[in-house]
């Protein structure tokens, strides 16, 4: 809880003119009912403070300003929260960049979806009807017990003792009981989105192998137990306002009973009996605000705690800058050895890659082929050995360095729900619609982007599904052409491509060649003809021999 508090920082003065204005609001609104009560001591005879003249100008004033006060306070809270909502935000989707894709890989992308926008949209309830409130209840019960203890101090100790367990204790004992219920609820909303993004990603595969039935029964079955964990955290609710109202109900019959004794006694007079009562009555608004939040803190405690997890993640590789500019000079492995947590994939690599030649990588699935480009790429870092470019450490080289001198092109293009010209427009944010159509033409997928409706504005689909495995893949290849690094690390680069098409790549590359150095991975030999030399991963991480 502290440390979601303190990312109300940039935003003290607001909550403390939130926090002002709410209490003015609520003191307005009890003393309505106050002024009702001295009222009522003036047509009884009874000595009042103020004639009743006063006393109404003064219930239609404090009846006024509580509208205004509270509109202002909710206008107040709800800027905040959506503000720290939106810099939350900024603070994860930055803290996901940093992790990826080393930490991000096999992660549930459904979860993290579920996290970006339910976890953090509940925390609007913190920001907005948690924080201020709990403030507004600690001043206002100092407030209204100040001023029923002017009557008899008795009176002060039975309202601060009432407020005490509605506002604190009931929420408490509410939240001890409902456990972890408010964890398991967002873990199990988590997985289910993932299992319902997962199925609609593979329909295709559901509907042809007649999965349908089993697919729905299992998205039932969780549906039916966060139903259920749901039903627990609502009856706990439930019991919660129960308690609350029932403490309320005793606390006012004790306040009455304690107040008539002392008139008894003769400690207080009536309108110490009166006017007490009426003050309690009319002021438990903001410690049943916080009774209320008994039963729905746990659920926004464990959406906060799954936020600040990505936060508090530390990556694998953290990026570089300040460090001396690096130009692509050459590029080599040495004795690099990397593991996938207890699996080893590459043991004593070594590879020399000289400036302006291809150099082919082969090898059976698995070997480590493609995990070797990304170490270059810097997306891990070398478990033992050193990977170089122009003799320096990737890793002590300006990662914003690094990506300006290399275009990696992986074996699945991911596109994105837009269209061609702009998922084209990634590799070279002010690239010209010549330059667009050139790499296009090098990738040959211009002629196909011609056939289309709306040419280069055509929308791709989500994930690009509307286009098939080849034309993803050409695309690809032309935002690597388009990056124009002097480094190419193409992994599959025609791997879903027909033999014409894949000599219109490697044409290309041949021709496009100079003043670039070409690492290549392919299981075809004839996309390794256009190769300088060949070498198997087998072979470099024990002899360095060369296949071809």
């Amino acid at each position: 809880m502290a440390r979601l508090i303190g990312l109300v920082k940039p935003l003290t003065g607001f909550m403390v003119l939130a926090v002002a204005m709410g209490l003015a609001g609520h003191l307005c609104a009890s003393f309505i009912t106050v002024f009702g009560g001295y009222a009522v001591l003036g047509l009884l005879g009874f000595d009042a403070p103020m004639g009743l003249e006063a006393i109404f100008a003064g219930v239609v004033l404090f009846a006024a300003l509580r509208a205004v006060l509270r509109y202002a306070e909710q206008s107040c809270n709800h800027f905040i929260a959506f503000k720290l909502l939106a810099l939350i935000r900024d603070k994860v989707f930055f803290a996901l960049r940093s992790l990826a894709p080393a930490k991000l890989e096999g992660r549930d992308k459904g979860d993290l979806i579920s996290v970006i926008t339910s976890d953090i949209e509940l925390l609007e309830v913190f920001y907005a009807h948690t924080i201020s409130p709990a403030a507004i209840a600690f001043f206002y019960t100092m407030v209204m017990c100040l001023f029923i203890g002017s009557f008899h101090p008795v009176l002060a100790l039975l309202a601060f003792l009432a407020y005490l367990a509605v506002g604190i204790v009931i929420p408490v004992v509410t939240s001890k009981v409902s456990g972890g219920d408010g964890m398991v609820f967002r873990n199990e909303s988590g997985n289910l989105s993932g299992f319902v993004l997962d199925s609609l990603r593979g329909l295709s595969e559901t509907i042809q192998y007649d999965q349908g039935r089993e697919r729905l029964i299992q998205m039932n079955e969780r549906t039916d137990a966060l139903s259920e964990t749901e039903k627990r955290m609502k009856r706990t609710t439930g019991r919660n306002q129960a308690v609350t109202n029932t403490a309320i109900l005793i606390s006012d019959l004790c306040m009455l009973l304690v107040s008539a004794m002392l008139y008894q006694r003769g400690n207080v007079e009536f309108a110490g009996v009166l006017i007490p009562v009426i003050a309690l009555f009319s002021s438990f608004g903001p410690a049943v605000a916080l009774a209320n939040l008994g039963s729905t803190l746990q659920n926004t405690f464990a959406a906060g705690n799954r936020v600040l997890d990505i936060l508090d993640e530390t990556p694998i590789v953290q990026e570089v800058a300040g460090r001396e500019k690096t130009a692509f000079e050459c590029a080599a492995a040495k004795n690099v050895s990397f593991s996938y947590g207890a699996e080893s994939i590459l043991e004593g690599v070594s590879l020399e890659i000289p400036r302006g030649q291809v150099i082919g990588i082969v090898g059976k699935s698995g070997s480590g082929k493609s995990t070797l480009l990304k170490l270059f790429m810097r997306f891990w870092d070398a478990g033992n050995g050193r990977v170089e470019i122009s003799g320096r450490n990737v890793a002590g080289i300006n990662t914003a360095d690094l990506r300006d001198m290399e275009s990696f092109m992986t074996q699945e293009t991911h596109l994105f729900h837009d269209s061609i010209r702009n998922n084209l427009r990634i590799a070279k944010l002010d690239v010209t619609d010549a330059e667009i159509e050139a790499a296009c033409r090098k990738a040959s997928i211009h002629d196909f982007i011609m056939g289309l409706p709306q040419g280069y504005d055509t929308p791709v689909g989500e994930l690009g599904d509307t286009l098939s495995g080849g034309e993803r893949q050409r695309l690809g290849l032309a935002r690597a052409f388009l990056h124009d690094a002097p480094f190419l690390l193409l992994d599959e680069p025609t791997s879903n491509l027909d033999s014409l098409n894949e000599a219109v790549i490697l044409k290309s590359l041949h021709e496009e060649r100079e003043g670039k150095t070409v690492l290549l991975v392919s299981h075809r030999q004839s996309t390794m003809r256009v190769a300088d030399a060949v070498y198997s991963v087998e072979s470099l991480s024990r002899t360095g021999g060369r296949v071809s």
